[in-house]
């Protein structure tokens, strides 16, 4: 890594040579102890010494200045011996040559004000695993100036997360990835070699994510982790065409503010194909039904939670007596224990098929439901209730009619892993 001057005596692992050429992305991802962020810390104070240079430092959440990386360009500072170079404030550092670095947070409240920064040079985006897709959405385009680039670091967390979708699976052109482990940092400290040992040892399932920078199938804390794992591994997650001569059933969880959601599936024999799947809010059922039946399939039966027959003060009429009289097939599923539905779902998973296309919500879903797990204790508990566990909840409805699917209708067509036979 180059710097301007001799007296500026600078050590960067090999791996980040390619911060020294120019590159709109520059993406280094990996496990703890790899040494990202202190290099791209170093490479961005010696770039700006170099030259003026607007940094914008950021990521998903910053609360206060404390959140930032404020105070590991600061220590940096000191490290490489600029500290007549830069004046540090309690907001900002800045450069005698007219360089700045400025901080802020990407969330919405914040966000439309970075479309106000003009003239940004460089951008550093820190655990950018938490980054959202509508937060890459305003910040890419805001940052506009010729040569300006984009500087990213993350220990990857989920391998449908934002970030990693967009920039590791589909990376964007005149990007350059860096993977950056503990093995490519020659000042990986002891300490640290203990904790990896240990890690790997007594807890192997976490070891590949937390030190070896590989992302993870699901979130901490899933509830359906090896079941999703086996899926994939299974080659269960892949296109699932649909037998037109047999009759796509819908399972559903309903909502009004919360998302309503629906599963599309046949019973092929044991076999359970998802074929598609709808979620949203703030819709009438009738509009749902207009939407389902624009499918022009062959339709079974309509299940729905027990609250399905409880009638609306508004209308008068439960979603049931609605969608009869819509003209569907409709069977409203007794009331049982959220666990119960969760044991039922983990048996029936090994039989499920999952389009990879038309369900990815719905397997995002799954991926993402998980039990709260307190601080005090460290012990899951109870299933969270966010914005996917309604998928998971209509999953759980599907488990407890599985059996009760029956189509008798013609011969199907013949499946397996290989594909259609």
């Amino acid at each position: 890594m180059a710097a301007a001057e001799s007296e500026v005596r600078a050590a960067f692992a090999r791996i980040f040579e390619p911060l020294d050429d120019p590159h709109r992305y520059k993406v280094c991802l990996g496990g703890r102890g790899g040494g990202r962020s202190w290099a791209y810390a170093r490479a961005l104070l010696i770039a700006a010494w170099q030259k003026p240079l607007r940094v914008l430092c950021t990521r998903e959440i910053q609360r206060s200045i404390k959140d930032s990386v404020h105070q590991l360009l600061c220590d940096q500072i000191k490290e490489l011996g600029l500290q007549a170079h830069y004046t540090i404030k309690n907001d900002e550092i800045v450069g005698d040559n007219g360089s700045k670095f400025i901080f802020a947070g990407l969330r919405q409240q914040e966000i439309l004000n970075l479309k106000s920064m003009e003239a940004i040079d460089r951008v550093w985006v820190e655990e950018a695993q938490s980054v959202s897709e509508k937060s890459w959405q305003i910040l890419i385009p805001t940052i506009r100036r010729p040569g300006s680039e984009i500087w990213i670091t993350f220990n990857p967390g989920l391998v449908t997360d934002p970030t990693y979708e967009r920039f590791i699976e589909h990376s964007p052109p005149d990007t350059v990835i860096i993977r950056a482990n503990y093995r490519d940092n020659p000042w990986f400290p002891a300490e640290l070699e203990a904790e990896r040992l240990h890690c790997k040892q007594y807890d192997p399932d976490s070891y590949e994510n937390i030190w070896e920078g590989v992302p993870r199938h699901t979130v901490d804390g899933a509830i359906y982790h090896r079941e999703i794992v086996d899926a994939i591994n299974d080659k269960r997650i892949r296109p699932v065409p649909r037998d037109p001569v047999i009759p796509v059933h819908t399972i559903w969880d309903l909502g009004w503010n919360d998302q309503t959601s629906i599963i599309f599936c046949q019973r092929i024999g044991a076999e359970i194909r998802i074929i598609d799947y709808l979620e949203d809010s703030h819709r009438t059922l009738d509009d749902y039904v207009g939407d389902i039946e624009n499918r022009k399939w062959k339709w079974g039966t309509d299940y729905l939670p027990h609250d399905g027959d409880a009638r609306s003060l508004q209308t008068g009429m439960s979603p049931a007596e609605i969608l009869r009289k819509l003209k569907r097939k409709v069977h409203v599923i007794p009331a049982v224990k959220v666990e119960v539905g969760i044991k039922a779902a983990r048996m029936i998973f090994r039989q499920c098929y999952f389009d990879e296309v038309k369900t990815k919500r719905l397997i995002e879903c799954l991926r993402r439901y998980r039990r709260n797990i307190p601080v005090t204790t460290d012990e899951p508990s109870t299933p969270v209730h966010d914005e996917h566990s309604h998928g998971a909840d209509a999953f759980r409805m599907l488990a407890l009619i599985a059996d009760k699917m029956r189509n008798d209708e013609m011969q199907p067509i013949k499946y397996s892993n290989a594909g259609i036979v």
